[in-house]
């Protein structure tokens, strides 16, 4: 069964797919003020721009991360 999680900065939303994920460490080492591993959440959107999120999110080799914009309120 697939588990899903999301995390949110309010502008924009990261979804994370755990089973999908290689661990190449990409995100934590690329934007480490938002993906912190041995934390827990995990992902603190609220530390950098959602662009900064979005470019990192992008580089995402295996699909684990993605992202949508979420609709202005």
């Amino acid at each position: 069964m697939a588990t899903e999680k999301q995390y949110s900065n309010k502008q924009v939303t990261i979804v994370w797919k755990p089973e999908l994920c290689s661990h190449s460490t990409n995100c934590w080492r690329g934007l480490p003020s938002v993906f912190k591993p041995k934390e827990k959440p995990w992902i603190v959107p609220e530390n950098a721009s959602s662009e900064q999120i979005t470019n990192q999110v992008s580089k995402c080799p295996s699909g684990a991360l993605s992202y949508f914009t979420n609709p202005e309120s």
